[in-house]
C-alpha cells in the first residue's frame, strides 16, 4: 500500500485509530446510559463502516432514504430505521420488499403518510412498525410535543397494517449553539419532552409503546447525564469523523479528527492567495456560522478557503507564510456527511500508511 505523501489528490483521508476511538467512546455513552445506541449511516453510507458500529455495539442503523436502507440490507444490515416519510406508491412496493429481508421501522409526522404505510400492511399481512416524528425546536418535521402529537396519534391509532412503536425526534438546531449550557439545555429539553409525549400516548391512548429515540452528535455527548428521563434509543451520525460543525461549537477537538482532505497547491496567482485541487465536488459548499470559509487548513489555522468553483479552491493565507507548488494542504471540511457523499471510496490510513479502502457503498442514494 501506498504512503499517504504518495496519494493522488484530492483524496478524503479517515483516520482508522481516530475512527476507531469516536466509536468506541460514543457507544461506551450509550452503554453507560443505558440506552441503545443506533447511529446515522447517512454520515459514512459505508457498510464496513456499520458493520464497524454494530461491533461496538449499535443494535441496529438509521439510514434516511430508501434506498440507504437496501444498500445496508445488502450488506447484511437486519435493523434498520428509515427516519424520513415514505410516499408514493412506488415507494411503498420496495419498502414492502425491504421489510422480507430486514426489520424495518419508518417514521412519519402526517396520517395521510400513515394511510399508505397501513393499505401496505394490510397487503403484507405484516405490520408496519412506525415511529411518530415529534418536533423538538428544529422546526422541520414533526407536531408539537404533548397534546398535538397525541391528536395526531389518535387519527392514526386504528389504522390496520401499522404498529406505532416509539417517538423519535432531531434536535438538529443544537448546532447552531457555542457554549455547554446552551447545549445540555437543547439536550434535555429534547429528552424529557419527547419522554412527556410517550407518557401522554401511554395514558390518553394506551399505546404499548417501546421506544423514545433521539437524534444529532451535539446532544448526543450529555446522554449520561440525562440517564433516568426515559430515553431508549440514540441516533447521532457526524459522530464517526468529526468536522469544523463538532469542533466550533466546542463538542471535540483536534483530536477528534477522523476525516481530513488532502489537496495539492497548483496555483500561486497572487500574493497571500493559493489554489487547491479540491473544490465544490470534493469539499462542498456547506458553511458554518462560527466560522469563515468552506473548512479548516490544518496547521494554518488563519487561513481561510474563501471560494469554490468545481475544481480549485481558493485559500487567503495568511503574510509570511511560504507555500510553493506541489505542497500538500491538509483540510477538515464543514460538515464531514456532504462530503462523503461526494466521493466512491475514502481511504483509510494508520500511522502514515493506506490500510484500506472504505466504499462509500450507498453513495448517491437519495431515492
Amino acid at each position: 500500500m501506498a504512503t499517504i505523501e504518495q496519494l493522488e489528490t484530492p483524496a478524503v483521508l479517515i483516520d482508522l485509530d481516530v475512527l476507531d476511538r469516536n466509536l468506541r467512546k460514543t457507544a461506551e455513552l450509550a452503554r453507560q446510559a443505558g440506552v441503545k445506541l443506533r447511529p446515522h449511516a447517512k454520515t459514512h453510507k459505508s457498510v464496513w463502516i456499520a458493520k464497524e458500529q454494530i461491533r461496538h455495539g449499535a443494535c441496529g442503523i438509521t439510514v434516511a432514504k430508501l434506498g440507504e436502507a437496501e444498500v445496508m440490507a445488502d450488506g447484511g444490515m437486519d435493523d434498520i430505521l428509515v427516519a424520513y416519510p415514505i410516499v408514493g406508491e412506488a415507494k411503498l412496493e420496495r419498502l414492502g420488499r425491504l421489510m422480507s429481508r430486514a426489520k424495518i421501522t419508518v417514521s412519519t409526522d402526517n396520517v395521510d403518510v400513515a394511510r399508505g404505510l397501513s393499505a401496505l400492511g394490510v397487503r403484507l399481512g405484516q405490520p408496519v412498525r412506525l415511529y411518530i416524528d415529534v418536533n423538538t425546536g428544529l422546526n422541520r418535521c414533526g407536531k408539537e410535543p404533548g397534546q398535538e402529537t397525541v391528536e395526531l396519534v389518535k387519527q392514526m391509532a386504528d389504522l390496520p397494517g401499522i404498529r406505532i412503536v416509539g417517538v423519535m425526534t432531531h434536535a438538529g438546531h443544537a448546532y447552531g449553539k457555542t457554549s455547554r449550557e446552551e447545549l445540555l439545555a437543547i439536550a434535555r429539553y429534547e429528552a424529557e419532552s419527547l419522554a412527556m409525549t410517550m407518557r401522554m400516548l401511554r395514558d390518553d391512548l394506551g399505546l404499548p409503546m417501546e421506544e423514545v429515540s433521539v437524534g444529532s452528535t451535539p446532544t448526543s455527548k450529555f446522554i449520561t447525564e440525562l440517564a433516568g428521563i426515559g430515553v431508549t434509543e440514540m441516533r447521532p451520525g457526524a459522530y464517526v469523523f468529526g468536522d469544523i460543525s463538532q469542533s466550533a461549537i466546542g463538542l471535540i477537538d483536534e483530536s477528534e479528527y477522523a476525516m481530513q482532505i488532502k489537496a495539492t497547491v497548483v496555483s500561486t496567482p497572487r500574493e497571500g492567495t493559493i489554489l487547491v485541487d479540491a473544490g465544490s465536488k470534493t469539499l462542498t459548499t456547506d458553511v458554518n456560522p462560527h466560522r469563515r470559509g468552506y473548512g479548516l487548513v490544518r496547521g494554518t489555522p488563519e487561513a481561510v478557503i474563501d471560494r469554490l468553483s468545481e475544481e480549485h479552491g481558493s485559500i487567503a493565507v495568511p503574510a509570511g507564510t511560504e507555500w510553493k507548488i506541489g505542497d500538500a494542504v491538509y483540510i477538515i471540511p464543514n460538515h464531514c456527511c456532504t462530503v462523503t457523499n461526494l466521493h466512491d471510496r475514502l481511504v483509510g490510513v494508520r500511522g502514515g500508511q493506506v490500510e484500506n479502502y472504505i466504499t462509500v457503498d450507498a453513495r448517491g442514494k437519495v431515492q
